[in-house]
């Protein structure tokens, strides 16, 4: 019982190591945006150092999930072929996304629901720096959040390939995803988790981890036409 609950709690500080470094690669582009306009010289080293850092993580988030697999991989995660029924399924979970965006826009407009302090943040550092944070957000944001909140995520805490595992492992990944983008329990939170539970489905669906980072990218991208 004992190792069982150091084995988790081991996962969890691994995790949070794992976020913080996507965190601290996305605040120097926060920083980016803070000094473009007053020190436009210190904003493009701010951007070079969020594009190096960026491509050093990914590296070492693709190498650290690929270990992942090797080590055990009883859900047989991998490289599942693109085929037109793949792109099918993709697409129609993508329609679900905008649904459920959709429901949550219009209680937004009827001030139901307040607009997420998320979303105001990211339209204020876009009106600041709008190439290089729509270009994260669509292009970097998907891979490093995927890798995290569900390649990982189920690697660490959702191994096992039974029903029970899958449908809990797509709840608590929902979860945890929902909470991060907002850090507080709210209405909001569960559109949010919402999101994250569809593309956590789509994770386990086609057992590759392309899948949900293509339908992350779609959200992010219809998010800034």
């Amino acid at each position: 019982m004992t190792h069982k609950v150091l084995h988790w709690l081991k996962h969890v500080v691994l995790l949070i190591l794992l976020l913080a470094a996507y965190l601290t690669n996305s605040f120097l582009l926060e920083v980016a945006t803070a000094t473009a306009h007053s020190a436009p010289s210190l904003a493009m080293r701010f951007i070079g150092l969020t594009l190096m850092s960026a491509a050093g993580l990914l590296a070492l988030f693709t190498w650290y999930y690929r270990r992942q697999l090797q080590a055990e991989n009883p859900r047989n995660f991998g490289k599942t072929p693109v085929r037109f029924n793949s792109i099918l399924i993709v697409m129609t979970t993508f329609i679900a996304l905008l649904a459920v965006q959709f429901l949550w826009m219009l209680l937004i407009v009827n001030h139901i629901l307040p607009t997420p302090d998320n979303q105001a943040a990211v339209e204020a550092a876009t009106n600041q720096l709008p190439f290089w944070n729509n270009a994260y957000d669509v292009f970097l944001a998907p891979i490093f959040e995927e890798f995290i909140f569900r390649g990982f995520f189920f690697n660490f805490f959702f191994v096992k390939n039974r029903p029970r595992d899958t449908w809990l492992g797509i709840l608590m990944s929902g979860l945890v995803f929902g909470y991060m983008h907002t850090l507080s329990l709210s209405p909001t939170m569960l559109f949010y988790s919402a999101l994250g539970c569809l593309m956590a489905w789509t994770y386990l669906h086609f057992k590759d981890i392309r899948y949900s980072i293509a339908l992350h990218f779609l959200n992010n991208l219809w998010a800034i036409l």
